[in-house]
């Protein structure tokens, strides 16, 4: 049953709304730093010109700065048991799900990292939204985003158009790794009323950064 309390009522919602949403200095800080971070992130996760795995590590863990940046190191909790494994963060005792996605469309968003048929399909029968997301939507050289999508409004697009048209379950014979958010229901709920939205220019910077210089300093050190 969809729970009937609006995000506004809920602390959290405040808090992000009014603290990054709503602000405009952490709106502009996010538009020109984000670009360049995740640069950085993509640079120290390459090899041979191929991005590995470990960049969407390293993409959220800066979100997860910028929230401690924002509501200070005591109100954000890092340290999640493996027993929550749609939760990366929890602000203020709230849990939050990080997502990131690159591409032209919103598209291709993880509810759970598997490659197991049978836990895919266990997934879907019993999955009910049950934290907010944080997602950013990376389009380099073109415009995209950084959205959050408060739980309220997750259990408002599950509660209307069901189960089987929220998720999308792995082809049979491929692998990709993960269950997914239906494009359609990813649409509605970044076009939520109680969704916002920071738009950001993905520009690529030019960034002067060597993956290797803090271990070689290191090493120097006595």
């Amino acid at each position: 049953m969809t729970d009937k309390v609006s995000s506004n009522n809920r602390l959290i919602y405040k808090h992000l709304v009014n603290g990054i949403f709503a602000n405009e200095e952490m709106i502009k800080k996010i538009q020109n730093k984000l670009p360049y971070m995740f640069q950085i992130a993509q640079i120290e996760s390459s090899r041979a010109g191929k991005t590995g795995m470990e960049v969407g590590y390293i993409r959220e863990r800066i979100i997860v700065a910028l929230l401690i940046y924002k509501f200070g190191e005591a109100n954000v909790e890092t340290e999640i048991p493996v027993i929550e494994p749609e939760v990366d963060v929890k602000l203020f005792g709230e849990p939050i799900s990080i997502k990131t996605i690159t591409g032209k469309s919103l598209g291709g968003v993880k509810l759970i990292w598997t490659v197991d048929a049978q836990k895919a399909k266990e997934f879907q029968t019993n999955y009910y939204p049950s934290c907010d997301i944080l997602l950013v939507h990376i389009n380099w050289n073109d415009t995209g985003g950084f959205y959050y999508i408060p739980l309220a409004a997750q259990k408002r697009v599950f509660d209307e158009i069901g189960r089987q048209n929220y998720i999308k379950l792995p082809k049979q014979g491929t692998n990709p790794r993960g269950v997914e958010i239906t494009k359609n229901a990813l649409v509605r709920l970044v076009e939520d009323s109680e969704s916002r939205k920071i738009e950001i220019n993905w520009h690529r910077p030019e960034v002067s950064f060597n993956p290797y210089k803090r271990w070689v300093d290191f090493w120097r050190e006595d």
